[in-house]
């Protein structure tokens, strides 16, 4: 088979034409990152984006930042809430609010949603956290700010239980178990309360209108998820690490059924997050194993999730070995192209996995290439790191 059959070049037509090859209409199209940064691929995927939502029926867009920080901007795109500026400061995590693509999105949102009545929504898929976590205080309270009385717990008894947030959100506790908290008697009886909470949510859904219930189970989810995170947080044993990306992974599939529940969705996250096989990492002298957020969310969506992967070939100065995938992809004659995964794997023999100098790139790995639907290859980016 030759590659070029393999390949077409990514527009409007090619992704029409992907989305009928799948065996189902995908309620989640993931679109993965192989760097973060790469201003080239943002700007991809909001082309990608805009015509899912022209051209496909597409209504949500998420991304894998801060759920709860990630409100502010659906405020934003669905009512104006807010000012641009505020709003791409406070309303994403991990630095993403500094990417002009992300502004370019958030903007056409907003200009989208004033001139029609069915509004786009955008959500954060991410927890609260990084390789720390953030205090369980907002989700918590939020959560009980939408309860009818009469409460089992008062705002004073979670202020009291909670204490100062500088404690839950100490980023020492990453390497340090020993400084965590989550194991204290405060925090165990927390998630109690979180759980009694989340189960008068159940009892109280008819009162509450489709928004607030939406948004009281995102804080449930949120606040349970990080009272277990912090728990584990405070584990010494050799296990800490791997529970933690997976707990982590896990939040993450959560929101995205969430997410689901609302039709089509683009998911725009690390290849890493994606992906259907179990990621594998080293760090330190272990060696890291977990189920991603794809695989889980796949588990449960089966052929309505599907998974288009990015690849980049020529990073900065770094060119791309022709007998890996992303040498082969460099010679076809498109700068973006989108190609069958599947078909390529049956097309290559044996590619050598890519060695990039560049820390922060991830290549593909070629012995997956059958797990993914499609690859969003770019031949050329600058490195600006």
């Amino acid at each position: 088979m030759d590659i070029k059959d393999t390949a077409r070049p990514l527009d409007g037509t090619g992704i029409s034409a992907f989305l009928r090859s799948l065996p189902a209409r995908p309620l989640l199209l993931g679109l993965g990152e192989a760097r973060h940064f790469a201003g080239e691929l943002g700007e991809v995927r909001n082309e990608i984006f805009q015509y899912l939502v022209e051209h496909e029926g597409y209504r949500s867009f998420t991304i894998e930042s801060d759920c709860l920080m990630g409100l502010v901007v659906d405020d934003y795109v669905t009512t104006g809430t807010g000012t641009l500026d505020d709003v791409m400061e406070r309303g994403f995590s991990h630095g993403f609010g500094a990417l002009p693509a992300n502004r370019d999105l958030v903007r056409w949102m907003r200009a989208y949603n004033e001139e029609h009545e069915e509004k786009l929504r955008f959500f954060g898929f991410d927890g609260p956290l990084e390789y720390w976590a953030a205090s369980p205080r907002q989700a918590l309270t939020a959560l009980h700010a939408l309860l009818d009385g009469p409460l089992p717990y008062t705002e004073e008894t979670l202020d009291t239980l909670l204490g100062p947030d500088d404690r839950w959100s100490n980023e020492a506790t990453a390497m340090d178990p020993s400084l965590s908290i989550g194991r204290s008697a405060n925090a165990q009886r927390l998630r109690l309360v979180a759980d009694d909470l989340v189960a008068l949510l159940d009892t109280q859904a008819p009162r509450l209108s489709a928004r607030d219930r939406e948004r009281a189970a995102l804080y449930g989810r949120t606040a349970t998820g990080l009272l277990r995170y912090h728990y584990w947080m405070a584990d010494a044993s050799p296990a800490r690490w791997t529970r933690l990306s997976a707990l982590r992974d896990a939040m993450m599939a959560a929101n995205l059924r969430a997410v689901a529940e609302r039709g089509p969705a683009l998911v725009f996250a690390h290849n890493l997050h994606l992906q259907r096989n179990k990621t594998l990492m080293p760090f330190g002298d272990q060696s890291l194993e977990w189920w991603s957020a794809g695989a889980i969310t796949e588990a449960y969506l089966g052929e309505q999730y599907a998974f288009l992967a990015s690849a980049l070939g020529t990073v900065g100065v770094d060119v791309p070995p022709p007998d890996t995938v992303e040498g082969v992809l460099s010679a076809l004659p498109w700068d973006h192209s989108l190609v069958d995964a599947r078909h390529l794997a049956e097309a290559l023999a044996q590619p050598s996995p890519r060695v990039s100098p560049d820390h922060a790139y991830f290549p593909l790995d070629p012995a997956h290439l059958d797990m993914i639907d499609g690859i969003v290859f770019l031949r050329e980016i600058a490195n600006r790191d």
